[in-house]
């Protein structure tokens, strides 16, 4: 671990130039005092770092020195491909290994070219979270990380919606997806010693307990994570709207709905919307989760939409306008 952060400090001088000691310790995510001792212990080793003193002083390479120890390592390699979403690897518990990963790329590329890497950055950015959402919590995020990166079984308590609530299951976890700032992962789950495993969807955040376990295992020959994932997703879709709703829709309620309704509401106005009445409204009918569900995703459109059916969803809108009424007068 410290011969890799000792070539890091030489990486990111020869990459920047002239670093304070804060300076290097921010970017490695170590302390000033490991940062004097790895400055030293380079020196002893023939690294010709120097130290300017004084306002803008630090340390740098004596002019012209470049080392060529730059070959990555496989986890190094691997993290490249999370070079655009530095926080995920962060909170996977890679950024380190990210950050060693981009400074032995940059020390390999001419000085044009790593201009033109930093360029790049100030123009995009990739911000993965979600809108109006509470950043959750991931205790145990940075130890499936490994386990799926060491292809080791684990043991978990996860937190389901239905009794019992707290479940144990051993599991072999297949690959972690972020989706819209939350964090789910794949895996095989065995319920019981002589059951054939499943393969399970689980959201990070339900782990309250993860123990990784010494065993190893194979992945399933064929297993494509992307596509695991987007099976699952469509599932999951057809699942939750198991329901449907038929509405009338004023038109200054098809220009809300692709911004206040599920996706799979959305799509069902843009492809079945018929032609307007002769009030200019358009009936529809709609995927919905629930009569309960559906009654709070459809007040947000007040009086530009009607529900036409299910009664129980249309007397529970009636309901919802009169106590409005009896409210506001």
């Amino acid at each position: 671990m410290r011969a890799s952060r000792l070539l890091s400090v030489v990486l990111l001088l020869q990459d920047r130039g002239r670093l304070t000691a804060q300076q290097i310790a921010t970017e490695l995510d170590v302390s000033v005092r490991t940062v004097y001792r790895d400055i030293e212990a380079l020196g002893a080793a023939g690294v010709p770092i120097y130290a300017e003193l004084g306002a803008g002083g630090g340390y740098q390479l004596v002019d012209g020195y470049r080392t060529r120890l730059t070959g990555l390592t496989p986890q190094e390699a691997g993290t490249i491909f999370l070079a655009g979403v530095p926080e995920a690897a962060a909170e996977l518990g890679l950024g380190a290994v990210l950050t060693t990963a981009e400074l032995k790329l940059r020390a390999a590329l001419p000085a044009r070219l790593s201009r033109h890497v930093d360029e790049i950055r100030d123009l995009f950015h990739l911000d993965a979270a979600g809108w109006f959402r509470e950043t959750e919590t991931h205790p145990h995020l940075a130890a499936l990380a490994a386990a799926v990166w060491n292809r080791r079984r684990a043991r978990m308590r996860y937190r389901r919606w239905r009794e019992p609530r707290e479940v144990d299951r051993d599991i072999e976890p297949l690959g972690i997806i972020l989706k819209a700032g939350v964090w789910y992962f794949v895996a095989n789950v065995s319920r019981s010693p002589s059951a054939a495993p499943e393969q399970r969807t689980y959201r990070v955040a339900t782990i309250l307990e993860l123990t990784v376990l010494d065993e190893t295992f194979e992945r399933p020959e064929g297993f494509d994570l992307a596509s695991s994932w987007a099976a699952w997703a469509a599932d999951f879709e057809r699942r939750l709207h198991r329901d449907e709703a038929t509405v009338r829709l004023a038109p200054a309620a098809l220009d809300r709905i692709p911004h206040l309704m599920t996706r799979a509401m959305a799509r069902n106005v843009r492809d079945g919307v018929g032609p307007p009445d002769p009030d200019g409204w358009t009936t529809v009918t709609l995927p919905i989760e629930s009569v309960k569900h559906a009654h709070a995703e459809l007040l947000r459109l007040g009086a530009d939409i009607e529900v036409v059916s299910p009664p129980a969803l249309r007397e529970m809108m009636r309901s919802s306008a009169l106590a409005m009424t009896a409210l506001y007068g």
